[in-house]
């Protein structure tokens, strides 16, 4: 097989993949160590597996996987392997997979050019070829149902293996490509967290898109060793070292993005399960306008974020939005005329013009002993990542009664309850009540896909919302537009692309204070918090499930669990 037609960087560039930049640094590292242009241009994260395949069309005019040609059964592969006589040993040491299918012989190989392989090709198959395009997922599960047809069980990596075997794993150019895919995929693919889960003789590769793990490859254990072996290494962790959770932290640029990468390892009984937070380091969505919150809310939160003092709360379990929600609401009350100081663990989002300290605990610097040296600082606005225990939690309180904006989270399931946890630390209920000026609670539900979504009638339970309604003088003035989730390739089938909050949010009045210091009951301050105009988070969901936005049944699943 030969290469033919333009070539491939002029390909790229005309496609707008990449830059000549890239290209002219990707053809210096050629010169200097070989190997071909699109994985070099991959591994620089300059380039999109998608991309490259889009390119690779364009020049070698050979179908792809899935798309022009469907993936290979076990039964094909047989016919292939009893047709040739060929070595089973032999395809997976060269990961080359070839099938027969309706008397065509069709190849997917990591190296199409090998002179290797066409050797071995002209040698075995006694008729022309055909190539095929593919993903490096879509060959590891071919050559994964080849490696099923080999009894034989293979266990190349013993637990005695020593650092630098396990360095020398994580080196080896297959690895890195792997590892980069996976990356690639990953921001293809929107995923905000990649989990590597180890079985017994497999491990899994999910993504978490819009909140929802889905499972996207299945590959042999034997891989396993290599990619904790190159995650671990790259993230700074103790490679060695497989008995203790451990933490890291990756820079990286992946398909032209610059990404920051969190990384916990946690040994489980088949292997350490590794989880990545992907946090791209420019994000668009850190504006309050780009939430979801309705103009009520967002006029009070704007409000909220320019007040002089006080204590705003942002509450729900995690994954459910808060840190988005601080993020937003500090850009929306930077006017360059306040300083503004964060402590986190860790900083998830780098932000200009705000000074940013991150929380070592193994050194001793805690959240209250940043606290204490930012108050020396001359803040006027101070985000703390979170309020976890009772030290912080009174160092925010006096932060916000000596005249400074306080912005933190804490885990509760509704906004009130945010009152009975500060109690609950040991927080007395006048501190608890006098500085805080406003406590929200969110969740996160998936936004309807608009390429795919169908028109539905208002489900039973609107109905049952209509005091409601009337009770806020809401929707009125807007036509209904249920829908319901359909799927399609726009969304990977699901009906759904992308997410929005839904909120409760609760300006704390003088009557509200009164009955946290009296140690009011949840249901007291939620009636009162209902004459004061408040909704919950349900309703405010079912209203943008009536735009069109959303779906009750996804209202329904986030909500379920605060109610």
């Amino acid at each position: 097989m030969e290469q033919q037609g333009a070539l491939l960087g002029q390909i790229l560039m005309a496609q707008g993949a990449i830059n000549a930049r890239d290209l002219d640094k990707a053809l210096v590292a050629q010169q200097q160590m070989g190997g071909r242009l699109g994985t070099l241009l991959m591994r620089a994260g300059a380039l999109s597996e998608t991309q490259l395949l889009q390119a690779l069309q364009v020049q070698l005019q050979l179908p792809l996987l899935e798309v022009d040609v469907a993936a290979p059964d076990v039964e094909q592969l047989k016919a292939a392997l009893e047709t040739t006589g060929a070595d089973i040993n032999w395809l997976l040491q060269h990961e080359v997979v070839f099938w027969l299918h309706e008397n065509e012989f069709y190849c997917l190989a990591d190296d199409p050019f090998s002179p290797l392989l066409n050797e071995w090709l002209l040698r075995r198959v006694p008729q022309p070829v055909q190539f095929v395009l593919a993903r490096r997922h879509q060959l590891d599960a071919a050559l994964s149902k080849l490696k099923g047809l080999w009894q034989e069980q293979q266990d190349d990596i013993p637990d005695t293996q020593d650092v630098r075997q396990l360095r020398e794993l994580a080196e080896e150019a297959p690895v890195v490509e792997l590892v980069n895919n996976i990356f690639s995929m990953a921001l293809e693919e929107r995923a905000s967290d990649i989990h590597i889960e180890p079985e017994p003789e497999t491990f899994e590769v999910r993504y978490r898109i819009d909140g929802v793990l889905h499972n996207r490859r299945t590959l042999p254990k034997q891989r396993y060793y290599a990619v904790a072996s190159r995650l671990k290494l790259v993230s700074g962790i103790d490679i060695a070292e497989r008995r203790l959770p451990q933490d890291g932290r990756i820079g990286m640029r992946i398909n032209g993005q610059d990404l920051d990468v969190r990384v916990s390892s946690l040994p489980g009984v088949h292997g350490e399960s590794i989880v990545m937070r992907l946090l791209p380091k420019e994000r668009e969505d850190l504006q309050l306008d780009r939430l979801g919150l309705l103009a009520d809310h967002l006029e009070q939160m704007r409000a909220l974020a320019l007040r002089p003092h006080g204590i705003i709360l942002v509450t729900g379990p995690t994954g459910s939005g808060k840190s988005t929600t601080l993020y937003a609401t500090l850009d929306g009350s930077n006017d360059g005329q306040r300083k503004i100081i964060t402590v986190e663990d860790p900083v998830e989002v780098q932000m200009p013009h705000l000074t940013q300290v991150q929380v070592h605990s193994d050194i001793g610097l805690s959240f209250a002993r940043a606290l204490r040296s930012i108050l020396r600082q001359d803040p006027d606005v101070i985000m703390i990542g979170e309020i976890r225990d009772l030290e912080t939690a009174e160092i925010a309180v006096q932060s916000a009664l000596t005249g400074h904006l306080v912005l933190s989270t804490l885990h509760t399931n509704d906004a009130l309850s945010a009152f009975t946890r500060l109690v609950d630390m040991g927080v007395e209920p006048f501190l608890a009540a006098t500085p805080v000026i406003a406590v929200q609670a969110q969740r996160l539900v998936r936004r309807l896909c608009t390429h795919c979504r169908k028109p539905t009638a208002a489900p039973e339970l609107y109905a049952t919302q209509a005091s409601e309604w009337s009770r806020l003088a809401l929707g009125s003035e807007e036509p209904e537009q249920w829908h319901r989730a359909e799927g399609c390739a726009h969304c990977q089938g699901t009906g759904y692309r992308g997410r929005l909050g839904i909120y409760e949010l609760i300006e704390v009045s003088d009557r509200m204070r009164n009955l946290v210091l009296r140690s009011a009951s949840l249901p007291e301050m939620r009636e009162l918090a209902r004459e004061e105009g408040y909704r919950d988070m349900f309703l405010d969901g079912l209203i943008k499930a009536r735009a069109g936005l959303t779906t009750v049944e996804e209202v329904l699943r986030v909500t379920s669990l605060a109610s």
